[in-house]
């Protein structure tokens, strides 16, 4: 799964502190998963996607299996 959290927090002017502080996460949190080293629960993705009034598959990528 890959995703455009990272573009739309710069895109804001957010740095990843920012972000974490605002949905109540760690900057770690945010970091890795900018980074596709963790997958988020649906109860961040929902909360990232709020923060952004974006739709969640906007964020996320759900990349096909061969």
């Amino acid at each position: 799964m890959q995703n455009n959290i990272a573009k739309f927090r710069k895109e804001a002017g957010l740095s990843q502190q920012e972000l974490a502080d605002a949905i109540s996460v760690s900057r770690k949190t945010i970091s890795t998963v900018e980074t596709n080293r963790f997958t988020p629960s649906v109860i961040i993705a929902l909360k990232i996607a709020a923060h952004f009034h974006a739709s969640v598959e906007s964020l996320f990528i759900l990349e096909e299996a061969d």
